[in-house]
């Protein structure tokens, strides 16, 4: 059995006591993940002091005895027993009961809280997530993977970045490469695009073609054992213009601030300030993008999130994101992004693939 999962869950029942709870309902994939070993959906993990309880139909009941760790796992009956009194059958009496308040819709919740009712419940919101800030060497083994088939499948892709090409195919192009080297799937949905459709944060691939001159930005990532990678390039096809390459140095010059202040103890919002002040200074201030970047694992948005409200201080084994942008309406963008891993001694970047900012013809 691994032990990190037994020790997660002592960390959870830890952490129900400090609020309280007598039991505590986890309703998000990747916190059942998390806790339990089961990467499959269609699940609900039930946590009390006693035991911890696995929830999930035939579709996934062998799948989730193969893959739990410290769960005993139920087959539940849809069709003959609802899921709030299932989750009745596993709390004690009169339980103050935390749910994942995040992860459920209210026409569901209504319905589970209704058979619920000699329970007082509690919304919960960030319990399992804070502990999944801290990465162990198994977790960051993993996020590594994941960037390095990243890296691998950019470089095998790069050659295709010709005149002609359309966002749609690259897209295509690079995502079965990340899948044939090993990737579970798309981190999330490719974003890749060229010329002024670049100053869209998250647009689309489209089928507009390359052309000589065009910005070009992609930002995509790969998953290993259900850890994601998070990598932003930028780039010029051919030689960059004066105004293309200010904005591509001010982007650079304000990443580059942010990373070299990384180390454990560091506020995250002295990361922001400093990025911003860069920004600020280049002449696109009013043009750059809110927010410096995210922690990432399981989720690719996880805490902490760096931004101007951020209160985080960074810690060993945190894994996050430094991404800074600036995106002009009809003209075009550049972000550029790295995975940061915190150590003892300052930090590592996990994303290797090379930044030449002019791709030639």
């Amino acid at each position: 059995m691994n032990n990190h999962f037994l020790a997660r869950q002592q960390l959870i029942k830890q952490c129900m006591t400090e609020q309280n709870l007598t039991a505590l309902l986890v309703l998000g994939h990747e916190n059942i993940r998390y806790i339990s070993g089961f990467s499959g959906n269609a699940a609900y993990a039930i946590v009390t002091q006693q035991s911890c309880v696995l929830i999930t139909d035939y579709r996934y009941f062998e799948r989730a005895q193969a893959e739990c760790q410290g769960f005993e796992v139920i087959s539940r009956d849809r069709d003959n027993e609802s899921l709030g009194y299932c989750i009745n059958r596993f709390i004690p009496a009169n339980s103050q009961l935390g749910f994942d308040a995040v992860f459920i819709n209210v026409a569901l919740w209504q319905q589970v809280a209704d058979e619920l009712t000699d329970h007082t419940l509690v919304a919960v919101q960030g319990l399992v997530e804070r502990l999944r800030m801290i990465k162990n060497e198994w977790e960051i083994a993993q996020i590594k993977a994941a960037a390095a088939i990243a890296d691998e499948a950019l470089s095998q892709t790069l050659p295709y970045f010709k005149e002609g090409v359309s966002e749609r195919n690259l897209a295509l192009e690079l995502e079965f490469r990340m899948q044939k080297l090993g990737s579970e799937g798309m981190a999330f949905a490719t974003i890749l695009m060229f010329a002024e459709r670049t100053s869209l944060p998250h647009g689309s691939p489209s089928n507009r073609v390359l052309k000589e001159g065009d910005f070009i930005t992609l930002d995509f990532g790969a998953v290993v054992n259900g850890y994601r990678s998070d990598m932003t390039r930028s780039y010029v096809l051919g030689q960059a213009s004066t105004k293309q390459a200010k904005i591509y140095n001010a982007v650079a010059t304000a990443q580059q601030a942010a990373i070299d202040l990384i180390k454990p103890g560091v506020h995250c919002i002295d990361l922001q300030n400093a990025s911003q002040r860069i920004l600020d200074g280049s002449g696109f201030g009013d043009y750059a993008g809110q927010g410096l970047g995210h922690g990432l694992g399981l989720f690719l948005h996880e805490q902490p999130f760096i931004n101007s409200n951020c209160k985080h201080i960074l810690d060993v084994g945190n894994v996050i994101t430094i991404e800074p942008g600036i995106y002009i309406p009809d003209f075009g963008g550049v972000r550029l992004e790295e995975d940061i891993l915190i150590t003892n001694t300052g930090y590592e970047i996990l994303t290797h693939a090379p930044k030449p900012f002019e791709l030639e013809l």
